[in-house]
């Protein structure tokens, strides 16, 4: 196991330094860092101060390894917009973020495993037809569209919940906050998080309804009926346990996208999180928060992957004792 564990790390080092590649390569390419920096009047000799201090005079060897090296302390310079540090800037927001992704990944695996069960289990009751139904409507859909939607039935219409906004937050200390512990900070959640991963929760729910059809006509599944085993522990005991391993996957990947791409979302309900900075970063050229954004999820994708790597030893004895002995 420690030997597929620094395999794993190994791998995952590559992949960061090729994401870090791709990010220097935004700032080497994408535009000039001092051209946003100055004004129009700017003294060329000005101009030529500044890039000796940025150190973009240096070899391209050089800036890749310095780039490297800040990206490794999490370090991406001066925003050209906010003129603050960009992990500052992040760091302000992403509570935001990840309070949001974690609730939608929860609400996508609590919601979407159950009728994916139950699909599976009752597939010809009306029930799980409309579960079906809305599974397509998660499907087809845009993010954008559903927020829309939402907004007019339940803010505009309704007037249950706020359209825009984190609402009351608390601190929490080290620059932490959340909205978890206010009434109004809970209230701004539901819409957007239910926005967020209604798209991960359709796809859950169909693929665990997927996987339980196949393994409900595997040969130990019979066997198990056969040896009078309770059809609760078939179906919960066998069945699902061993739908998990996709599902892990799945769930493991859509977690990192949820963070990803949780820039419609947070544009549509001006949630202020680390997405909406992004947009805001792409409008205006501000290469060092987009490489940092690149650079951070590149590095959230790689952590994931390595927990979905090992959960897999402890859903699945096969795979437990292949890694063992690798």
């Amino acid at each position: 196991m420690t030997a597929f564990i620094l395999r794993r790390l190994l791998q995952s080092l590559g992949v960061l330094i090729a994401v870090a590649l791709i990010a220097f390569l935004m700032f080497r390419f994408v535009g000039d860092p001092v051209n946003q920096m100055v004004g129009i009047d700017t003294p060329q000799a000005e101009v030529e101060r500044l890039r000796q201090e940025l150190g973009l005079n240096d070899p391209v060897l050089v800036q890749i390894a310095r780039f490297i090296a800040n990206a490794a302390r999490f370090e991406f310079g001066i925003s050209y917009q906010f003129r603050l540090p960009v992990t500052q800037l992040l760091a302000e927001r992403a509570p935001a973020t990840l309070e949001l992704a974690l609730v939608s990944a929860i609400f996508s695996l609590a919601v979407g495993i159950p009728m994916g069960v139950y699909t599976a289990l009752r597939r010809d009751s009306a029930l799980a037809k409309a579960f079906q139904a809305v599974s397509l409507v998660g499907v087809s859909l845009p993010t954008f569209l559903i927020g829309i939607l939402l907004i007019y039935l339940f803010s505009v219409t309704l007037g249950w919940l706020p359209s825009f906004g984190r609402g009351q937050v608390v601190k929490l200390g080290n620059g932490w906050s959340t909205g978890l512990l206010t009434t109004s900070g809970l209230k701004a959640l539901i819409l957007p998080a239910i926005t967020l991963g209604l798209f991960q929760m359709t796809l859950i729910m169909r693929l665990v309804r997927a996987e339980m059809l196949e393994v409900l006509r595997t040969d130990y599944i019979k066997f198990a009926r056969a040896r009078g085993l309770k059809t609760r522990a078939i179906h919960f005991g066998h069945a699902l346990k061993n739908t998990l391993v996709p599902v892990i996957t799945i769930a493991g990947l859509q977690l990192g996208s949820i963070i990803a791409f949780a820039i419609i979302t947070e544009t549509v309900f001006q949630w202020p999180g680390m997405g909406l900075l992004f947009l805001k970063a792409v409008q205006s050229v501000d290469i060092p928060i987009m490489a940092a954004y690149l650079m951070m999820i590149g590095f959230l994708f790689v952590v994931i992957n390595l927990i979905v790597d090992l959960l897999y030893a402890l859903v699945d004895p096969r795979l437990r004792a292949t890694i063992g002995s690798a």
